[in-house]
């Protein structure tokens, strides 16, 4: 499968950094990347809720965009917690990350609920990123394959060929990540992205379906993010506790770029 033409790389900071730190941290990745403005290269950043305002300040005009970590289905009414499309739009928000493993295996989100944050945020204008990924049971099970289709085909059944413009994917194994994830060998990687990339194509056709990007994210660090990003179909890397720092991020931007546009 021949590679896009742009390179995406972000990252999500869970419930970690204030609003101080994020600011800081944003200042900082701003400063060190302007470089690189106008390569073909997307970055982004999930902050906190509460750091969203702060961080429009500093990404606003920038070549940063700006995500949000959930986002609920309906612009306004009787949901004590949640964050409406219409609130992010006020904060500067276009990327809005939906049905991350926490989000499925914490508080019990499940694929239906995905479908239906997709469709919003596809409706509302947002870049929609659906995160997916099987357990580690899934996994000895033989069921991988399965449990990422069934999670691409519900959480994408109502977005149109014309909105899948705008979609992106995360394939993060959910036995993977956090602070004791096991790091995927690179055969499983490439194995699953390929699986992706033919659901999506089957699903919104060829033409469309091959332009989609499709992130890898589950213990990046600077030992690995070369060998990810030299596989078929790694569009990107969604990177976690290894970008929270700035210089060690643009570290890792920098070690990749060159290898991503040359594969």
């Amino acid at each position: 499968m021949k590679k896009l033409n742009r390179l995406y790389l972000g990252t999500n900071t869970k419930m970690y950094k204030t609003i101080a730190e994020t600011t800081s941290f944003l200042t900082q990745l701003r400063q060190l990347t302007e470089d690189l403005a106008d390569s073909p290269l997307t970055l982004f950043v999930i902050p906190s809720f509460t750091s969203l305002e702060s961080a429009n300040r500093i990404t606003s005009g920038s070549h940063i965009r700006l995500g949000a970590q959930n986002m609920c289905w309906e612009d306004q009414g009787q949901f004590t917690g949640e964050i409406s499309p219409v609130m992010l739009k006020e904060v500067g928000v276009s990327v809005v990350e939906i049905g991350h493993s926490e989000r499925r295996h914490v508080f019990r989100e499940n694929d239906f609920d995905q479908e239906k944050k997709t469709a919003k945020a596809a409706q509302s204008g947002f870049t929609p990123l659906l995160c997916i990924g099987e357990t580690l049971t899934q996994r000895e099970y033989g069921l991988s394959g399965e449990t990422l289709s069934t999670q691409l085909k519900v959480g994408l059944h109502s977005i149109t060929t014309e909105q899948a413009e705008q979609l992106w994917i995360a394939y993060e194994p959910v036995w993977a990540i956090g602070v004791n994830g096991i790091p995927a060998d690179s055969d499983y990687v490439a194995e699953r992205h390929a699986g992706i990339r033919r659901i999506l194509c089957a699903r919104f056709g060829e033409e469309q379906g091959s332009r989609i990007p499709i992130l890898y994210g589950g213990s990046v660090n600077p030992q690995n993010a070369q060998e990810l990003i030299a596989l078929p179909d790694v569009d990107g890397l969604f990177i976690g506790r290894s970008a929270w720092d700035a210089s060690q991020f643009n570290r890792i931007i920098r070690q990749v770029m060159p290898l991503y546009m040359n594969k």
